[in-house]
């Protein structure tokens, strides 16, 4: 398995990522199951804040593993504060994990079931400098995790993303993504779960506060199916739907998961 071509397949698939990212086989590793049961409910986790400036949208692009929206970090624009959470967070990118039908997809599985999607939102730390920093920092990066669900009524809040997926159907391809406010993906609960754990892709670093959030949101099947839409492969290859790109729940080994909630 090449460095560089880590992917979802069997033969360079989670199952074989630690060859060649030894992390990945660490003890802080992400995502996880979460079962109530074990959950922590802490009276004293505060709620959390995002203020997010629509402007700093940059543009939207398929790199063959997920579908990505970038944001300027260059300084303190959309921050997200509060939560398990000291100091203000900058947003950096968001992305999706989903899979091949309605129902599975999630990386997340929370008492045994599994969503359609899972979307994540992720923020550094400004502290340690840059991102590249960040990444090496227990607290370096917090992450928003947000369930989609397959329902009757679906909420326009993926239109958006969904309606540039023609301009990126394949792999490489990059459209701008201007004026986009992503605090509209949020669902009105702000109930989470919270733990310490890893990027869910190569080289799987562990710096991530996780906050992950209770409600999910609702989206259409078609709106799944034209995720599934796109494709690994380059322009002038075959078409290879991107489906997926999920990473299955890794050893807890005694951490604690908290909850916001009773």
């Amino acid at each position: 398995m090449a460095q560089s071509v880590w992917g979802y397949d069997s033969d360079n698939g989670p199952e074989r990522w630690h060859e060649n990212y030894p992390q990945a086989k660490g003890d802080k590793q992400s995502p996880i199951e979460i079962n109530s049961k074990d959950v922590r409910h802490d009276s004293s986790l505060p709620t959390w804040h995002a203020s997010y400036d629509p402007g700093a949208a940059k543009t939207i692009l398929n790199n063959g593993r997920t579908c990505r929206v970038v944001f300027d970090d260059t300084f303190d624009r959309s921050v997200l504060r509060g939560g398990p959470l000291t100091g203000a967070y900058r947003l950096r990118q968001l992305h999706l994990h989903w899979g091949s039908s309605d129902d599975h997809g999630s990386e997340h599985v929370i008492d045994g079931v599994k969503y359609a999607a899972e979307l994540h939102m992720v923020h550094w730390n400004p502290k340690h400098g840059n991102f590249a920093g960040a990444l090496k920092q227990p607290d370096g990066v917090a992450v928003v995790g947000i369930f989609l669900k397959v329902g009757k009524t679906p909420k326009p809040e993926m239109k958006r993303i969904l309606e540039e997926i023609d301009n990126i159907k394949t792999k490489g391809k990059e459209a701008p993504f201007l004026h986009f406010d992503p605090s509209i993906l949020f669902p009105k609960s702000r109930d989470y779960w919270t733990y310490h754990g890893s990027f869910t892709t190569p080289p799987c670093e562990e710096c991530i506060t996780w906050i992950l959030l209770r409600e999910p949101i609702e989206v259409s099947s078609d709106q799944m199916a034209k995720l599934r839409s796109l494709s690994k492969n380059g322009e002038n290859e075959p078409v290879n739907p991107l489906v997926d790109n999920w990473r299955p729940p890794q050893p807890v080994k005694g951490r604690i998961v908290r909850a916001s909630f009773k």
